[in-house]
């Protein structure tokens, strides 16, 4: 629609520059004819450009309006899913304090500088949506413009009929010329006198419409460009605090690094695993067994720790034993002829205890035991 109502225009700025040729050729118009007026023709060519510049402001106006609006949507979301990253790094953080990593301080670090930094943004956001956004959302749709364009389209509309009374008293001039009456005068006279009411109230519309226009494009310039200059400020406000943040956070964050890197390591604490025996030497299957026996009844007390192997009986101590090598005290490594030696007893090769003097103590209170249970 607007690409038609240019187009009309350059076209009857065309008729109007042809007919001004033409009258002048015929030299039935002076100075004063509208069609010959310079300063109408300027007047009418400032309008075209101060129409044309508001237009083009406020087409940039609602373009500026409608990528604000999307850039608060969208931020709106990146700072849902920012706050919910930094609650879950706190909450990490908070959770694990006692553990002794650096993990849970950073996590908290990084948690709590997010938060901030989100809290920068909604106030970004609060800016650009109630000091840009909404001032030039008025600023188009406000009344000023509108009505300095409804001036232009009345001057438009003005114009065209004074062009159309132009041609009307050309033509009543030419039909006086070829035959003159009374009738045909008065008719020329009214139409020269409506040309010329009709050409007065162009020129007022048309310097009321230009003073107009000129106010709203001064008016759009200057608001646009403050709000274009708010929303950097703003922008870069933002960004030095999110720098400053992050500085920080970074400092701590590496503070922590170094911290851990040069903190001793843990020690490793060696675990003992007891054994089930002191001092007993297995061979082969290396079964083991150790009784202690009390008997009561006469006062005395026997005690055997027996190491079995096989079908081997140890009768105490711990014991190493072979073949079918059986030990009546003592720890007891046999050697190669099968005697086994240890402390003050001996044995031969088929396993019999020798006499000593610690075994013969130790058979006569079995003796006795016997004695006294029968």
């Amino acid at each position: 629609m607007e690409a038609i109502r240019k187009q009309a225009s350059k076209l009857r700025e065309q008729v109007a520059k042809q007919q001004q040729a033409v009258l002048k050729q015929l030299g039935h118009f002076g100075s004063e004819t509208v069609m010959t007026d310079d300063d109408e023709l300027q007047c009418h060519q400032q309008l075209q450009n101060l129409y044309n510049s508001t237009r083009a402001a406020k087409h940039f106006q609602r373009d500026l309006v409608r990528g604000v609006e999307n850039f608060i949507t969208t931020s709106l979301k990146q700072m849902e899913i920012g706050k919910k990253l930094a609650e879950d790094c706190c909450r990490y953080g908070n959770e694990n304090q006692g553990s002794g990593f650096s993990l849970s301080r950073a996590a908290l670090q990084f948690g709590t500088s997010h938060i901030s930094i989100e809290k920068e943004r909604e106030h970004l956001l609060e800016i650009l949506g109630d000091q840009v956004s909404e001032p030039l959302r008025a600023l188009i749709t406000g009344a000023p413009l509108e009505d300095a364009r409804h001036l232009t389209h009345r001057y438009e509309r003005i114009r065209q009929e004074v062009e159309a009374q132009a041609v009307e008293v050309l033509r009543r001039r030419s039909r006086r010329e070829g035959g003159a009456s009374s009738d045909s005068d008065a008719k020329l006279q009214n139409a020269e006198a409506k040309l010329s009411e009709l050409k007065s109230a162009m020129m007022a519309l048309g310097k009321e419409a230009t003073a107009a226009m000129s106010s709203v494009e001064a008016q759009q310039q200057q608001i646009t460009f403050q709000k274009l200059l708010l929303m950097v400020d703003a922008e870069k406000s933002y960004h030095q605090s999110v720098a400053a943040i992050l500085e920080k956070l970074h400092a701590e964050m590496v503070l922590e690094k170094q911290q851990s890197e040069s903190a001793p390591p843990s020690p490793i604490t060696d675990v003992y695993i007891p054994h089930a025996h002191g001092d007993t030497n297995t061979n082969e299957s290396g079964v083991h067994a150790h009784e202690d026996k009390n008997t009561n009844g006469s006062g005395v007390r026997a005690h055997e720790d027996k190491n079995t192997n096989g079908s081997d009986a140890c009768a105490h101590g711990d014991n190493n034993t072979n073949g079918s090598s059986a030990h009546a005290h003592g720890d007891r490594n046999t050697n190669g002829s099968g005697t086994h030696e240890h402390g003050d007893g001996k044995t031969n090769e088929s396993g019999n205890v020798l006499p000593t003097a610690q075994n013969e103590t130790f058979f006569i209170a079995k003796v006795r035991l016997t004695a006294s249970i029968k």
